[in-house]
Protein backbone atom coordinates (compact mmCIF):
# COMPACT_ATOMS: atom_id res chain seq x y z
CA UNK A 1 0.00 0.00 0.00
CA UNK A 2 1.02 3.63 -0.26
CA UNK A 3 3.58 4.84 2.28
CA UNK A 4 2.61 7.27 5.01
CA UNK A 5 4.61 10.17 3.53
CA UNK A 6 2.71 10.27 0.20
CA UNK A 7 -0.78 11.73 0.05
CA UNK A 8 -3.41 9.23 -1.05
CA UNK A 9 -5.39 9.88 -4.23
CA UNK A 10 -9.18 9.83 -4.29
CA UNK A 11 -11.04 7.37 -6.53
CA UNK A 12 -14.77 7.15 -7.14
CA UNK A 13 -16.16 3.84 -8.33
CA UNK A 14 -19.60 2.48 -9.03
CA UNK A 15 -20.39 -0.98 -7.68
CA UNK A 16 -23.23 -3.38 -8.28
CA UNK A 17 -25.63 -3.44 -5.30
CA UNK A 18 -24.64 -6.98 -4.21
CA UNK A 19 -20.92 -6.09 -4.42
CA UNK A 20 -21.54 -2.92 -2.41
CA UNK A 21 -23.39 -4.92 0.23
CA UNK A 22 -20.57 -7.50 0.40
CA UNK A 23 -18.00 -4.69 0.80
CA UNK A 24 -19.99 -3.12 3.64
CA UNK A 25 -20.48 -6.49 5.35
CA UNK A 26 -16.80 -7.45 5.16
CA UNK A 27 -15.66 -4.01 6.30
CA UNK A 28 -17.99 -4.18 9.31
CA UNK A 29 -16.91 -7.75 10.10
CA UNK A 30 -13.24 -6.74 10.03
CA UNK A 31 -13.88 -3.49 11.86
CA UNK A 32 -12.29 -1.40 9.13
CA UNK A 33 -13.43 1.34 6.78
CA UNK A 34 -14.89 0.57 3.34
CA UNK A 35 -12.08 2.57 1.77
CA UNK A 36 -9.33 0.66 3.58
CA UNK A 37 -10.87 -2.70 2.64
CA UNK A 38 -11.27 -1.63 -1.01
CA UNK A 39 -7.66 -0.41 -1.04
CA UNK A 40 -6.42 -3.72 0.39
CA UNK A 41 -8.47 -5.70 -2.17
CA UNK A 42 -7.19 -3.64 -5.11
CA UNK A 43 -3.64 -3.91 -3.82
CA UNK A 44 -3.99 -7.68 -3.43
CA UNK A 45 -5.38 -7.95 -6.96
CA UNK A 46 -2.63 -5.83 -8.52
CA UNK A 47 0.23 -7.25 -6.40
CA UNK A 48 -0.64 -10.82 -5.34
CA UNK A 49 2.88 -11.53 -4.07
CA UNK A 50 2.77 -8.51 -1.75
CA UNK A 51 -0.67 -9.50 -0.52
CA UNK A 52 0.59 -12.90 0.63
CA UNK A 53 3.34 -11.25 2.64
CA UNK A 54 1.01 -8.64 4.19
CA UNK A 55 0.48 -9.78 7.77
CA UNK A 56 -2.94 -8.20 8.17
CA UNK A 57 -4.32 -9.88 5.06
CA UNK A 58 -2.89 -13.21 6.19
CA UNK A 59 -4.46 -12.70 9.61
CA UNK A 60 -7.80 -11.84 8.01
CA UNK A 61 -7.63 -14.97 5.86
CA UNK A 62 -6.81 -17.08 8.93
CA UNK A 63 -9.72 -15.51 10.81
CA UNK A 64 -12.06 -16.27 7.92
CA UNK A 65 -10.93 -19.91 7.94
CA UNK A 66 -11.51 -20.09 11.69
CA UNK A 67 -14.92 -18.48 11.26
CA UNK A 68 -15.90 -21.09 8.65
CA UNK A 69 -14.56 -23.89 10.85
CA UNK A 70 -16.54 -22.56 13.83
CA UNK A 71 -19.68 -22.41 11.69
CA UNK A 72 -19.18 -26.07 10.67
CA UNK A 73 -18.68 -27.06 14.31
CA UNK A 74 -21.87 -25.25 15.32
CA UNK A 75 -23.75 -26.93 12.45
CA UNK A 76 -22.44 -30.38 13.43
CA UNK A 77 -23.30 -29.79 17.08
CA UNK A 78 -26.81 -28.71 16.12
CA UNK A 79 -27.23 -31.86 14.02
CA UNK A 80 -25.99 -34.02 16.91
CA UNK A 81 -28.35 -32.38 19.38
CA UNK A 82 -31.32 -32.75 17.04
CA UNK A 83 -30.42 -36.40 16.37
CA UNK A 84 -30.25 -37.17 20.09
CA UNK A 85 -33.50 -35.32 20.79
CA UNK A 86 -35.30 -37.15 17.99
CA UNK A 87 -33.98 -40.51 19.19
CA UNK A 88 -35.12 -39.82 22.74
CA UNK A 89 -38.56 -38.70 21.56
CA UNK A 90 -39.01 -41.80 19.40
CA UNK A 91 -37.74 -44.07 22.16
CA UNK A 92 -40.17 -42.61 24.70
CA UNK A 93 -43.13 -42.86 22.33
CA UNK A 94 -42.35 -46.50 21.48
CA UNK A 95 -41.85 -47.73 25.06
CA UNK A 96 -44.99 -49.08 26.72
CA UNK A 97 -46.02 -47.78 30.15
CA UNK A 98 -45.50 -49.89 33.26
CA UNK A 99 -48.23 -51.24 35.52
CA UNK A 100 -48.51 -49.46 38.88
CA UNK A 101 -47.28 -52.52 40.80
CA UNK A 102 -43.80 -52.42 39.22
CA UNK A 103 -43.52 -48.68 38.51
CA UNK A 104 -41.81 -47.84 41.84
CA UNK A 105 -39.23 -50.62 41.42
CA UNK A 106 -38.63 -49.56 37.81
CA UNK A 107 -38.09 -45.92 38.91
CA UNK A 108 -35.55 -47.05 41.54
CA UNK A 109 -33.75 -49.23 39.01
CA UNK A 110 -33.86 -46.40 36.46
CA UNK A 111 -32.32 -43.96 38.96
CA UNK A 112 -29.54 -46.46 39.69
CA UNK A 113 -28.87 -46.98 35.97
CA UNK A 114 -28.87 -43.24 35.39
CA UNK A 115 -26.28 -42.74 38.14
CA UNK A 116 -24.07 -45.42 36.54
CA UNK A 117 -24.55 -43.77 33.13
CA UNK A 118 -23.49 -40.36 34.45
CA UNK A 119 -20.46 -41.93 36.14
CA UNK A 120 -19.44 -43.74 32.94
CA UNK A 121 -19.96 -40.59 30.88
CA UNK A 122 -17.74 -38.64 33.27
CA UNK A 123 -14.98 -41.25 32.95
CA UNK A 124 -15.17 -41.22 29.15
CA UNK A 125 -15.09 -37.43 28.99
CA UNK A 126 -12.17 -37.27 31.43
CA UNK A 127 -10.15 -39.75 29.38
CA UNK A 128 -9.53 -40.13 25.68
CA UNK A 129 -12.26 -42.73 25.14
CA UNK A 130 -14.70 -41.14 22.76
CA UNK A 131 -17.25 -42.69 20.43
CA UNK A 132 -15.49 -41.17 17.41
CA UNK A 133 -12.20 -42.76 18.50
CA UNK A 134 -13.97 -46.11 18.92
CA UNK A 135 -15.35 -45.78 15.39
CA UNK A 136 -11.93 -44.89 13.97
CA UNK A 137 -10.30 -47.84 15.76
CA UNK A 138 -13.01 -50.12 14.37
CA UNK A 139 -12.46 -48.79 10.84
CA UNK A 140 -8.69 -49.24 11.15
CA UNK A 141 -9.12 -52.82 12.32
CA UNK A 142 -11.60 -53.49 9.50
CA UNK A 143 -9.28 -52.11 6.84
CA UNK A 144 -6.35 -54.16 8.22
CA UNK A 145 -8.42 -57.38 8.10
CA UNK A 146 -9.85 -56.44 4.71
CA UNK A 147 -13.41 -57.20 5.68
CA UNK A 148 -16.50 -56.11 7.50
CA UNK A 149 -16.46 -55.21 11.21
CA UNK A 150 -17.06 -58.07 13.67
Amino acid sequence: MVGTHAKKKRLSVYLEPQLWKALKTQAARRNMSDSLLAEAAISAYLNPADARSDGRLATDAALQRLDRRQARIERDLSISIETLALFIRLWFTSMPGLPEGVAAAARAQGAERYDRFVEMLGRRLAGDKRFQADLERGQDATSERGGAPP
